[in-house]
């Protein structure tokens, strides 16, 4: 049973400026709380698109601003859209609103790069946030006991109620038009904009999820079409990339040297507890991106030579060049190309590294294929739903089509530098630019 806390509205609404949704709005007090707490506000310390302002140099926004966004979203739907209609149950509202506001949570420091080597898990560590000894479970609490229950349940997609959980996580949920648009905006291209507007009009509650009226399918396919371009042209761009290689490889090279007792300058204090794998909640609440970038820093005057440079790399943005060559398809000229950078005596796990790509703009659901989503359903005239992929020719085209880009990523430097023979240097060369 909830409790009048969760009712409670503020006195005077709260509102946050967003140059994306223009504003973003407060009326509960949970909500309000929940912002307030010491595990939100760290998001603001945990960048959105990680590496990218390397590239993009806007792209300075965290998961806080997309956190607020999320939840402003999900919020004009229920308030908006949704209120009044027979399939959509009012009593989950503060549910799907906490939900949004707490879905990346667990985020950590260049999420991606970091799971990679230390093989955490920010939906693990979601969980714990949200069911631990932390202040964020502490206000959820006060709603119910099995309150912080259920929001977790909603944002693994265990929840009993599918349209509760479309919100949050489906093929197109709150989460995916907030971070296009911001991520759009943020680096200052158009690819991400849509009629976002015109398509929470035409969303309507059914008990399996929402479905989008027919009327509304043009702007369902320019949504599509929208995220096809920006993970083309900016969650995988081949420079974006390249960061993160340096940045996997520096955290990479502190855990080995860790491992082999090596003795720091400046000793990786907040790291210690991730080397062992031995990871407590208050350990992985501490460590952020300013802490790991002052740690960079430190580490560019170490004595290993490999994580010293791979530091002044990331640091002042000396990053890596790359080229066109999957080693799966081309395993003798990657084997060649290692053994020539052994012999030119630079160490090929740090400088010679492969990274590979892929994405579905569109994965309609297809029966026995493990992995798929839940497709978009259209909402037809006669009161009967079809996949979208059915009836837009533009989203037939490309349903379930997997784009798989591969790179091998290496410092251009090399073939200017004096210290390797210059026949070695002309043969990686050459081997390079005839791939």
């Amino acid at each position: 049973m909830l409790t009048t806390y969760a009712k409670t509205k503020l006195q005077e609404e709260k509102v946050f400026k967003d140059p994306v949704h223009r504003y973003i709005h407060v009326r509960d007090q949970v909500i309000w709380d929940l912002i307030k707490t010491r595990e939100f506000q760290r998001l603001r310390r945990i960048k959105q698109l990680g590496t990218t302002y390397l590239v993009f140099h806007g792209a300075e926004h965290s998961r806080f601003n997309h956190s607020l966004g999320v939840y402003e979203i999900v919020r004009r739907i229920v308030d908006d859209v949704f209120r009044g209609r027979k399939e959509w149950d009012e009593s989950e509202r503060l549910l799907v609103l906490c939900a949004a506001l707490l879905h990346d949570l667990g985020h950590g420091p260049f999420s991606h790069a970091f799971e990679n080597v230390f093989e955490t898990d920010h939906e693990y560590f979601t969980r714990q946030i949200l069911l631990g000894e932390t202040e964020v479970n502490a206000v959820l609490r006060r709603v119910s006991q099995d309150f912080p229950e259920k929001v977790a349940q909603v944002i693994e997609k265990t929840y009993p109620n599918e349209l509760v959980v479309s919100l949050i996580s489906s093929q197109i949920d709150a989460d995916r038009m907030d971070y296009l648009q911001r991520d759009a905006y943020y680096t200052g291209v158009s690819y991400g904009h849509f009629d976002m507007e015109r398509i929470m009009r035409v969303m309507r509650p059914r008990e399996n999820g929402v479905v989008i009226k027919e009327s509304g399918m043009h702007a369902v396919e320019h949504y599509i079409m929208s995220r096809y371009q920006m993970y083309l042209q900016i969650y995988f761009h081949p420079v974006s990339r390249s960061a993160e290689v340096v940045l996997n490889n520096i955290l990479k090279r502190v855990k080995v040297l860790c491992a082999s007792n090596y003795v720091f300058k400046y000793e990786p204090t907040p790291f210690i507890a991730f080397f062992k794998g031995d990871v407590t909640l208050e350990d992985y609440i501490a460590l952020d991106e300013s802490i790991m970038l002052a740690y960079f820093q430190f580490w560019m005057k170490e004595e290993d030579l490999i994580l010293r440079d791979l530091c002044r790399r990331f640091v002042n943005r000396k990053l890596f060049q790359y080229t066109n060559l999957n080693p799966f398809k081309q395993p003798e000229v990657y084997a060649e190309l290692r053994r020539l950078f052994l012999e030119a005596g630079m160490d090929p796990d740090y400088y010679l590294v492969h990274d590979s790509t892929s994405d579905l703009p569109y994965d309609f659901y297809r029966p026995g294929i493990e992995g798929t989503k839940k497709p978009i359903y259209l909402l037809m005239q006669d009161g009967g739903q079809c996949e979208l992929s059915e009836e837009s020719q533009i989203v037939e085209a490309i349903a379930g089509r997997i784009k798989v880009d591969h790179k091998v990523y290496y410092p251009e430097e090399l073939f200017d530098d004096e210290n390797i023979p210059e026949a070695l240097r002309q043969e990686i060369q050459k081997l390079i630019e005839h791939i």
